[in-house]
Parts: C-alpha cells; structure tokens; sequence
C-alpha cells in the first residue's frame, strides 16, 4: 500500500483488528488515537509513514489504530473540503420544515431528487426536520424551498455570512456546571405549614 491508507468503509476490515467484545459505545480513544485523528481531520491524505512520524509510533502500528477505528465506524471515511461559493453554490439556509401526515421527507424522498439538501435533522419541537440546503441562486433557492414545500409547512434562514465552521472532532471537553433554579430545589422549598 506504500504508505498510504486507502478508504475503508466501516466493517470493512477484519475484526481480527477489532478487540474482542468491543463496541462504539465502549470504545475511548486514548491520547494517541486523538492525535492520529487530529492529524487526519487536517489531512486525511497522510501516509501511514507520516503519521507515524507526528504522532512517534511505527507505521504498523498507526496502521492498525486507524483501521481499527475504522472497523468501529469511528472513522467514517475521508473526504476533500469544498469551498461552496468557488464551487458555484454561494446560496445557504437552514430549513425547518413540519412533514404532514404521510409525507415524511425520510420516507418519501431519495437523496438523489434532492441534491441541494446537505444536512438533515431530526428535531423534537414545532419542526420535526431541519435541513441545510445550498443553491446556485436565489432562484434557484426559491424552486428548493417550493419542492420542500410539497412535504408541509416550513421556515427558512438563510445564512448571510458564515462566521465560523469546524466539523473536526476532538476529545469531550469538561462538563459544564449547571446552575439550579433555586426555587424549583426541593431543599429550599418552604414547608407547606409555612407557606401563605
């Protein structure tokens, strides 16, 4: 392979790379796995010998962390970045759209008749779906939101600049504290003789 990881899909690789019993949810990636995918998320075209350079492992041994976490689906595949609007496609927005009865965009639609539509998501509240969408113009944009709307209501904000973006994954910051409400704790609620 001359040094150079290839795509692997995950399941791919033989689980002899796989510790046995081991799943995504007990999988923790230690210092080095972070270092290895810190240094993939910059530039997934490394070598296997370059890596092993950065993070002062032997290449087999970078080799068997990065297909292991492949196998696991931690590693998901490899990608180039894409400058949208020197791609052609300088119009973003965020859609929330409340599917009616039947009409599911998940269950109704294939990728393939939407390909403006990059991101989906499922929500809980008023909008079961949220979509980021990109065009080649407000027209453009205009017969997106018109083929959106054949599924139910929905509302649009379109992105006048984006300020910052990183969809690189690092290790789980701190959690943060959280503040109580103070008279919503039950040990400081009044007893009920005391109150009016």
């Amino acid at each position: 392979m001359n040094g150079r990881h290839a795509l692997i899909r995950p399941g791919d690789v033989a689980s002899a790379t796989q510790k046995a019993g081991e799943t995504l949810q007990s999988f923790e990636p230690d210092a080095t796995d972070w270092a290895l995918l810190h240094e993939l998320q910059d530039d997934a075209r490394l070598s296997f010998n370059e890596l092993a350079r950065r993070v002062h492992l032997s290449a087999p041994a970078v080799a068997e962390r990065v297909r292991r976490m492949e196998s696991l689906g931690v590693i998901t595949g490899y990608t180039a970045a894409i400058d949208a609007d020197r791609a052609g496609q300088p119009v973003t927005a965020f859609i929330q759209l409340h599917c009616d009865s039947g009409k599911c965009l998940l269950r109704t639609v294939d990728r393939e008749d939407l390909p403006e539509v990059t991101e989906i998501h499922k929500l809980t509240g008023k909008y079961c779906t949220l979509l980021r969408v990109r065009a080649a113009s407000m027209a453009h944009f205009e017969g997106v939101v018109e083929r959106l709307g054949e599924h139910g209501p929905l509302e649009t904000n379109l992105v006048m600049s984006t300020q910052f973006e990183d969809h690189r994954i690092g290790p789980p910051p701190p959690a943060r504290p959280v503040t109580a409400a103070r008279g919503w704790n039950a040990k400081h609620r009044k007893p009920a003789t005391e109150a009016g």
